[in-house]
């Protein structure tokens, strides 16, 4: 056991831990909320399975994360957006008492629709949505065999609306959305907790893939906090301020008013 967790487990740790635990798999864990969050399970004692498709990046945080707090961890080097990627995680879990799914993988694309890759837009609907709904039915049938659990999915601010020069991107997280809402209700009775977590931009490698300015953008830190407070409590958590303040701001207007208010924001965001 860590020396942290020798010292004083804090209460949110020992819920963790107590309703998830042994084991947890985050994917996107090279980087940004994946990462952090990985971080803060091992902090609670949960051993990890870390998947990604940088092994290398994946292999330190492992040892890393054993080093300083004796839990175990598994690496599955592995592309989402593929069948083959997808069935090694499910695969490579299978021996595993695994209790909580953090799906943190995704990616996203900004600017005018037609501008974009038609690989990369069909891409990023296999990683944001079809590797989302093979993970959560996968881990959804263990999940209900045993009784309990626990499911993270990476909803966003743009998830309530359609957004111009995120089209597509603000789609993948519409479905990510109402995924969360329908299987919290289907699940909750059986024990299975489900969250889908919407923030606002976030420092990390996202925004330079998708080739987005976030001045006002969020630590990866702040997200992960926000989220395992809410996970068991809530059905959705918008953390941060800006994503609070957008939830207030567009509440009250009709669905065109949002999404031109919204086309405004991401323009500000896309500017090239």
């Amino acid at each position: 056991m860590s020396a942290n967790l020798a010292r004083s487990p804090t209460r949110l740790q020992r819920r963790l831990r107590e309703r998830y635990g042994p084991w947890a798999l985050v994917t996107g864990a090279s980087d940004g909320i994946g990462r952090e969050l990985a971080m803060r399970l091992a902090e609670a004692g949960l051993h990890l399975v870390l998947a990604a498709r940088r092994r290398d990046l994946l292999t330190t945080l492992a040892r890393e994360l054993a080093e300083a707090h004796g839990v175990e961890t598994r690496v599955c080097a592995a592309d989402l957006g593929s069948p083959a990627g997808l069935d090694a995680v499910i695969e490579q879990t299978r021996a595993l008492d695994v209790g909580l799914v953090v799906a943190a993988a995704g990616f996203g694309t900004s600017g005018p629709f037609v501008d974009s890759s038609l690989a990369d837009e069909l891409g990023m609907i296999d990683v944001n949505c079809r590797a989302v709904a093979a993970l959560s039915h996968a881990f959804g049938q263990r999940f209900l065999a045993r009784g309990r659990g626990g499911l993270v999915l990476m909803s966003s601010l743009v998830a309530f609306q359609g957004v111009p020069r995120a089209a597509n991107y603000a789609a993948t997280k519409a479905y990510v959305q109402s995924l969360a809402e329908g299987l919290r209700a289907e699940w909750l009775p059986h024990g299975i907790d489900v969250l889908a977590c919407a923030p606002g931009p976030i420092r990390s490698g996202f925004g330079a893939r998708a080739a987005m300015t976030m001045a006002l953008a969020q630590t990866p830190r702040d997200v992960a906090g926000a989220t395992l407070a809410a996970l068991g409590r809530r059905g959705t958590v918008r953390p941060g301020w800006l994503s609070k303040f957008l939830e207030a701001a567009l509440t009250l207007l009709p669905r065109w008013a949002r999404v031109r208010v919204m086309g405004l924001v991401m323009a500000g965001m896309t500017h090239r």
